[in-house]
């Protein structure tokens, strides 16, 4: 699953924001430029019709890296600013707040442009837009992406437009319909997956050249590895660089077990067993491949469980309808491979299950994917519980993960049902 689809994914799940504990960091910032944070909206020079709009979407307080983003992108005069944080802390509502403030309503031209990296991730941002600017009846959005023919010579009377930057590109530059002097300001959205996707950085760069001098720029990434930063510095001039470090994923408060099992039905077993013994909230079983989750999913919806499957050939409205049917309790089983190892909070997941440990090309465990799929119970501060299956030959594996993770897996005979009831306790 391409990072785009990830990123998609992780917007059209989230139903809250991700807490962070996490401090922002400043990494570089204009000495001359008055740096503050927020507590609240009403401290923000947001018109009314905003806060009725961003209160209505749900966001009762700035989230931590809209405590420090808003008040430089709303700042006079405008500051350009780079900015990274995670998935899920609210960077979208922060910058589409700032474009909704920035655009004049009365004057029907493009102002702000906004860059995302495929065509489903800038109508998602639109679909932000149009949430939070739901009272601000004279402010349009267009959307510059495949399929949307505007003829050359167009007038276009909105002032923001979002688009894929191969489309921006042609409506700026071949059709002419978007005057470049004119915008106000520049987001670039999704910034990692830019630069890893062919073609988009230099795009991107080719629209950002073409706009004044005192055009604000606002980057934003998920992530901030060198790549990002040299990219980041060739857009942005001067900026002020703020960063959310990413939550440490723990192993502390998971106890993790393995059973070896002979084979896939044998695994089975040990599954029902469990299954026999502790009081599950929902759990999340993990496969290797596709074939091995269909069976699977075929085998414990015969025996009469409500079993929802994840795999990568589902579209991501798809994925996202079962992981919101998984967290609406509707299926109190979610057999998935590795696609939804990240990103998935689910407060009522108590057990996860590696029905095949994560491995990688050479055969050797996959330790980030074992992190993040187990990582899916013991979320919020709560006990999970982790179960792993091996084949005899494969222990070594386990030992490998131990060693790593400077961790304790503890061997349970899948047969030993009393051993199994005392793991609640």
């Amino acid at each position: 699953v391409g990072s785009a689809e990830t990123s998609l994914l992780n917007k059209l799940i989230r139903t809250s924001l991700v807490e962070s504990s996490q401090p922002v960091e400043f990494l570089q910032q204009d000495p001359s430029s008055p740096l503050f944070s927020v507590k609240a909206f009403e401290e923000l020079p947001l018109k009314k019709e905003l806060l009725e709009g961003i209160y209505l979407t749900g966001f009762n307080r700035p989230s931590k890296i809209q405590e420090t983003a808003l008040p430089i992108m709303l700042a006079y005069p405008p500051q350009n600013l780079i900015a990274q944080s995670q998935s899920g802390t609210g960077k979208t509502a922060a910058f589409v707040l700032a474009m909704l403030s920035r655009v004049n309503a009365a004057e029907k031209y493009p102002q702000c442009l906004c860059l995302a990296p495929t065509y489903e991730l800038a109508l998602q941002i639109g679909h932000v837009i149009e949430t939070i600017g739901r009272f601000c009846a004279d402010i349009k959005v267009t959307y510059a992406v495949r399929g949307n023919r505007v003829p050359h010579g167009t007038v276009l009377g909105e002032q923001i437009v979002i688009g894929t930057p191969g489309t921006m590109l042609d409506w700026c530059f071949k059709r002419k319909v978007i005057d470049v002097k004119k915008i106000s300001m520049f987001v670039l959205d999704e910034a990692d997956i830019m630069i890893n996707t062919q073609g988009l950085s230099c795009q991107s760069i080719r629209v950002q050249r073409a706009l004044p001098k005192d055009c604000q720029m606002l980057l934003f990434s998920a992530t901030f590895k060198e790549t990002v930063r040299a990219f980041a510095m060739q857009i942005v001039s001067n900026p002020i660089v703020i960063k959310l470090r990413e939550e440490e994923l723990t192993l502390s408060n998971i106890r993790q077990y393995f059973f070896v099992c002979r084979s896939w039905e044998e695994r089975y077993r040990a599954l029902c067993n469990i299954y026999g013994s502790i009081t599950i909230g929902q759990a999340m079983i993990f496969c290797q491949t596709r074939r091995s989750a269909d069976w699977l999913a075929a085998e414990m919806s015969q025996d009469g469980h409500q079993v929802a499957i994840l795999t990568a050939e589902l579209t991501v409205a798809q994925r996202a309808d079962v992981i919101q049917r998984f967290r609406d309790g509707k299926e109190k089983v979610l057999i998935a491979t590795n696609v939804c190892a990240r990103g998935i909070d689910v407060q009522q997941v108590t057990i996860v299950v590696n029905f095949s440990l994560p491995l990688d090309r050479m055969s050797e465990p996959d330790y980030e994917t074992y992190l993040h799929r187990i990582g899916r119970t013991g979320r919020f501060g709560k006990k999970g519980i982790a179960f792993s299956m091996v084949e005899s030959q494969n222990v070594g594996l386990v030992q490998m993960i131990e060693e790593h993770f400077q961790t304790k897996i503890r061997q349970l005979d899948p047969d030993d049902m009393d051993e199994l009831e005392k793991l609640e306790k």
